[in-house]
């Protein structure tokens, strides 16, 4: 393209929220979200547990063209207006993903404009750049987010270095796992991260699996089954009060491990700033915990805003519009597209 300046319209449809958002990057400068619009599948998926990879199929299919307009609308644009239609190209669902490419592709075609693929994960990194108080490069980042626990350093948009990762269950899959365990249903994490308020996170000891390990690794499988001995030593009617407690202990192990690893790795990278994105950034506890620590090292940490935490169609636009920006990718009119369900960040 020849022109700096790029108004990017982003498309998220990895697993069950629809997003699409509307950003306008200027040269020099952040990229500014102008529109965004989400709908969670929360309530459609809750009767089985978890995700259901057709039904979240269909359901973006049902919701991403009005979302589109509703941005449109919102932001008193047009499509003629759009410069680029970026979407989730993985990692996630597979079928999910196609709907977001597929639509992202059908309207590029019909408006003769270039798309851009970019990765989930990303998004997610680069996500605190929207929010009120932006980080700087280098950073490490904490990147929390549905499968993935990962640390990394990040010396510029693409210049990811993984430093330490899940060998197992990730973060939110041990709050989502646990908050099973104890009948709290779906989504786990939030509902444990409430009841926890009530309890006492010292009751029970649960183990902090790698905590004391060299490496920047994470392993969150054995704290499950920790949970569910705990569950079967109390009995089959466990009081209010000890559910309570052992969802605070439970909160406490995973925060405790993923801030000990966090001061970790800012240490051994010699930085002193720390971003958080991912839907487990959104976890008061861990937030808490990591500015106290933060503070003491005199180190800075940078969040997504909340409502930009969970998947989105606002980090989508936002890491398109930066890699245009960066120069590491040109948007391309080729309306052949395939998406990537199993993707690594590092060296994408």
């Amino acid at each position: 393209m020849n022109t700096p300046t790029w108004q990017v319209l982003g498309i998220e449809s990895s697993c069950d929220e629809t997003g699409v958002a509307l950003v306008d990057a200027q040269p020099g400068a952040v990229p500014r979200l102008r529109a965004h619009a989400l709908h969670s599948q929360v309530s459609m998926h809750q009767a089985y547990g978890g995700v259901v990879p057709e039904l979240a199929s269909r359901d973006h299919i049902r919701r991403v063209l009005p979302l589109t307009r509703q941005v449109l609308a919102q932001a008193a644009a047009s499509l003629a207006e759009v410069d680029v239609l970026a979407y989730t190209r993985g990692p996630g669902l597979a079928g999910a993903l196609l709907v977001g490419a597929g639509t992202a592709c059908a309207l590029a075609a019909a408006l003769g404009k270039p798309t851009l693929g970019v990765h989930h994960l990303e998004g997610h990194l680069l996500s605190p750049f929207l929010s009120a108080d932006p980080p700087e490069f280098p950073f490490v980042a904490l990147l929390v987010s549905g499968g993935h626990t990962q640390l990394m350093r990040v010396d510029g948009v693409g210049s990811y270095a993984l430093l330490g990762e899940t060998i197992d269950d990730a973060a939110g899959e041990a709050f989502d796992k646990s908050a099973k365990l104890l009948g709290l249903g779906y989504p786990g994490g939030p509902a444990l991260s409430r009841l926890a308020e009530q309890g006492d996170p010292a009751a029970f000891d649960l183990p902090r699996p790698l905590l004391h390990q060299p490496n920047l690794d994470f392993s969150f499988a054995g704290l499950k089954t920790a949970v569910a001995t705990a569950l079967r030593k109390l009995g089959p009617q466990p009081t209010a009060q000890q559910q309570a407690d052992l969802a605070a202990s439970t909160q406490a192990a995973i925060v405790e491990v993923l801030v000990r690893k966090s001061i970790k790795a800012v240490q051994a990278s010699g930085l002193r700033r720390l971003v958080v994105a991912g839907g487990v950034g959104a976890n008061q506890a861990l937030r808490a915990q990591l500015d106290a620590q933060a503070a003491r090292r005199g180190w800075r940490v940078h969040y997504p805003e909340l409502s930009l935490c969970t998947d989105n169609g606002a980090m989508i636009a936002l890491a398109a519009a930066m890699r245009l920006q960066a120069g590491l990718e040109q948007a391309t009119a080729d309306y052949r597209f395939e998406v990537r369900p199993r993707w690594a960040l590092a060296g994408a």
